[in-house]
């Protein structure tokens, strides 16, 4: 099969031809239609070549993928042949099972499900890491109707879904993005955006919201500009970081709940962004969809920060 991998430690991904591989008991196998490209795929591979994670050489790249079941090994009970599926594969050593591969092989009781009805399979590979992060991000904030979230890099793939399941349950949601303005922002339901391209805007949150925020949800600051947006945050309120910026010992001594969230992926998770999805309350904005030989340039676009929205690898 046709794959992107790393050859060695260190190495640099290329298009490769490698075995396929073959489902066991509980195992399903997959004909990826498209995989997901997110920054964790070239982070994992970072890690893997400084020895900092276990690692399979030839590394596969991806985590996120969408097709159609191909075979079932021994056991098999959820799916059927030909079934529509989007999640992520079975878990191993880094690049083991990655998904930039024309098959992958997962868990039948791991992270995946069948994909959306309302979406085609290429955008649905978009999907299982954003979304999931978003719906998880979501249940932490634990804002409703009326309320208002303070959303930090609001223009990513994770923040455009955000914004939609947030907007989709009535929350009033206040974009900060590096030059993605209110039109953009304003069609996937944000309330106001903000330009945090001179610094973070804090002075206009202030004027804007005196009596501060419920929640604040920011998925790029570092420690110190976390902390100023985290000002912002009314008590009882939640401030979450997704890169580990939140210091709860000191937002507590202000009645602050501060969370440094980590994803915890499940079938289950993956069922409700599937359910979200087919009742329009989230659809998929993509940056780009590239061919699997491109995947290596898609990469290191990802990696150089100049992609907005979603790219995905068409398989």
């Amino acid at each position: 099969m046709r794959a992107v991998a790393v050859a060695k430690p260190a190495g640099e991904p290329e298009l490769m031809r490698l075995p396929a591989p073959e489902p066991g008991p509980g195992e399903v196998l997959v004909k990826v239609v498209a995989a997901g490209l997110n920054p964790l795929d070239w982070k994992l591979a970072d890690a893997a070549g400084r020895g900092q994670a276990e690692a399979v050489y030839p590394l596969i790249y991806g985590v996120d993928f969408a097709g159609k079941v191909a075979a079932l090994g021994p056991g098999v009970t959820r799916f059927a042949e030909g079934d529509a599926v989007f999640g992520q594969p079975k878990q191993g050593a880094v690049g083991a099972y990655g998904t930039y591969a024309e098959y992958v092989i997962a868990a039948e009781d791991g992270v995946i499900a069948h994909a959306p009805a309302a979406l085609p399979l290429p955008l649905a590979a978009a999907l299982p890491t954003a979304g999931q992060t978003a719906m998880s991000l979501l249940d932490a904030g634990g804002v409703g109707p009326g309320q208002t979230l303070l959303l930090v890099g609001a223009a990513g793939g994770v923040g455009s879904f955000v914004t939609q399941l947030a907007a989709a349950r009535d929350v009033r949601v206040v974009a900060v993005t590096r030059g993605v303005g209110e039109t953009e922002m304003g069609a996937l339901g944000a309330a106001e955006t903000l330009d945090a391209q001179e610094g973070p805007p804090t002075e206009q949150l202030r004027e804007a919201f005196p009596d501060g925020v419920e929640a604040l949800v920011d998925l790029a600051s570092g420690a110190e500009q976390f902390a100023e947006y985290a000002m912002l945050v009314a008590d009882g309120g939640v401030a979450i970081s997704t890169v580990h910026s939140a210091d709860p010992q000191s937002l507590a001594a202000r009645s602050v709940e501060g969370v440094n969230f980590v994803v915890a992926p499940d079938a289950d998770l993956l069922a409700r962004l599937a359910a979200e999805v087919d009742a329009g309350r989230a659809t998929v904005r993509l940056d780009a969809q590239v061919p699997l030989a491109d995947a290596p340039d898609a990469v290191a676009r990802n990696r150089a920060g100049r992609a907005r929205g979603k790219t995905v690898i068409l398989v």
